[in-house]
């Protein structure tokens, strides 16, 4: 599969994880001695994604000097941050449009490369967008129902069962029809789920919020192989 672009999620204020975000973006809070958005840029690069993009607002200076000369093309929402939806479409012009990879920023993987696992299942005739799903005894630091229900076929719908894990291969040409200038990307997987084309990949590794202080001993543990 020819390498995508990427779009890194960087902007939001980090509201769980105070207090340690009054002084910095979440994206620089470290875990295992490495900043999340390292985290995140790795496996971006070991895919081979290009370019990668990240959108910024909070404390966007702290993470503009942490990203200077990594190659990433940083976009800083202002005077208002945009959310998902209306990030992603205010980076069209720098991805190129058409299909991109978004991934989050608060998350921390052990297991293969999701962005991997993802390329090798995407399948653009019958899919608008191929979600990573994580099943509940897969995921750490999360203690909810789900974001969707997976069915056999791969199609998702709204319901308990695996949780969104914060990285997707999507079309982004549906965006133009959103009306909104401010808007999150479940306005677009709304739009998807109608036309039966939204699916999800189960990670067979594990995964952990950092979304929150205690996520990151969590992240951790896991790292280390000593989670329960």
């Amino acid at each position: 599969m020819t390498p995508l672009p990427l779009m890194l999620f960087a902007a939001g204020f980090g509201t769980r994880m105070k207090p340690l975000t009054d002084d910095r973006p979440k994206p620089l809070i470290k875990v295992a001695g490495k900043p999340l958005v390292d985290h995140a840029l790795e496996l971006a690069q070991d895919a081979d994604c290009t370019p990668i993009v990240a959108n910024l607002h909070y404390r966007a200076d702290q993470l503009e000097h942490h990203l200077a000369g990594t190659g990433v093309v940083t976009l800083v929402e202002q005077p208002d941050i945009l959310d998902t939806g209306g990030g992603l479409r205010n980076a069209l012009d720098v991805l190129g449009g058409g299909t991109v990879v978004t991934m989050n920023t608060d998350a921390v993987w052990s297991g293969p490369n999701p962005i991997d696992l993802l390329g090798q299942a995407w399948d653009p005739d019958r899919m608008d967008a191929l979600l990573i799903g994580i099943e509940l005894t897969r995921a750490i630091g999360y203690d909810g129902t789900g974001d969707f229900t997976l069915g056999q076929d791969g199609k998702l719908t709204r319901g308990p069962g695996v949780l969104y894990g914060g990285v997707q291969i999507i079309k982004t040409e549906l965006l133009h029809d959103i009306p909104d200038s401010v808007f999150s990307l479940n306005v677009l997987w709304n739009v998807m789920l109608n036309r039966e084309r939204l699916f999800g990949l189960s990670y067979p590794g594990h995964w952990c919020d950092v979304g929150h202080p205690a996520g990151i001993a969590q992240a951790e543990e896991m790292l280390a192989g000593t989670h329960v």
